[in-house]
């Protein structure tokens, strides 16, 4: 594996690959089981594979964990070229945005509800240094996890409205063997919060259950919701939203392809979770089970 850290080192790695395909895998850092499920994606898909960690500070409100924030680069390294990344890509924040910086990218509406409300701005650094990162790169495909699903909504709105050279693939959500979405802030969680935090995917079952049994009423699945993570006493709602996926439409009656989406806070760790519910309930894109 390489490891480089500017971009034109970067450049240059690419330019002795092609024309072979680039799988890209975009992260910030602190690895694990999910993130490297896309590398495993990205090897059968593409000729080469670059991974990037870059905990983009343009994503972060001012009162979120961005110094906090977990990071570990040998064990990182280690990891990726144990997967079999073949370029890392890991610049300073001065590489990414050079002082002078004047441009930002923005999706509007798609990015206005959900994590989007909670956190504002947060979408515009996430589509800012996607944009960057694909114009640096310039893969055939990205490859992001299903977990983030507003996420990847937002970023396959701006491939399209760009004309962007790339095909945006979704991965599945990898989980605990309890159920538990793997994610990096999963190490904030004190042993209480991460036994409580199962809350998230007991209730994805409870509304998937309801579903498979013919229950479409938005309230309804909501209310059921609210009451499975309720059971939590640690457990702060941030929002708990069912909506068409991936427009992200208001909806009152499941119809179609939906997302049900949660974000709730254990302490002081937010954690999202979410499932897909296809237009048949046989044919769900992604199971809590």
């Amino acid at each position: 594996m390489r490891t480089v850290s500017s971009i034109q080192e970067l450049r240059a790695s690419l330019k002795e690959v092609r024309p072979q395909t680039i799988g890209f895998v975009p992260t910030m850092g602190y690895l694990h089981e999910g993130h490297l499920s896309l590398v495993d994606k990205a090897k059968e898909t593409a000729d080469v594979v670059v991974m990037s960690i870059f905990v983009n500070p343009l994503q972060f409100g001012p009162h979120e964990d961005l110094e906090n924030y977990p990071r570990d680069l040998e064990r990182d390294s280690h990891l990726a070229e144990s997967r079999g990344v073949d370029i890392l890509f890991f610049p300073p924040v001065e590489e990414m945005y050079p002082s002078g910086s004047k441009t930002t990218v923005s999706v509007q509406d798609i990015t206005e509800s959900m994590c989007g409300a909670s956190r504002p701005g947060h979408f515009d650094g996430v589509t800012t240094v996607v944009a960057k990162l694909f114009n640096i790169v310039q893969p055939d495909y990205a490859f992001f996890g299903m977990k983030d699903a507003q996420q990847i909504a937002v970023v396959m709105q701006m491939v399209r409205d760009l004309n962007m050279p790339v095909e945006v693939v979704p991965c599945p959500i990898i989980r605990e063997a309890d159920g538990l979405a793997l994610s990096s802030r999963n190490v904030y969680l004190s042993p209480e919060e991460r036994e409580q935090a199962l809350v998230l995917s007991r209730a994805l079952q409870q509304v998937q259950s309801m579903v498979g049994l013919g229950e479409r009423n938005v309230k309804t699945l909501r209310t059921a919701i609210e009451k499975v993570i309720q059971e939590s006493p640690l457990a702060s709602i941030d929002y708990i939203e069912l909506r068409t996926y991936p427009g992200l439409m208001p909806i009152e009656e499941l119809r179609g392809d939906c997302i049900v989406a949660l974000a709730v806070r254990f302490g002081h760790t937010r954690l999202i979770d979410n499932i897909i519910l296809a237009a048949s309930q046989e044919e769900a894109a992604c199971s809590v089970r």
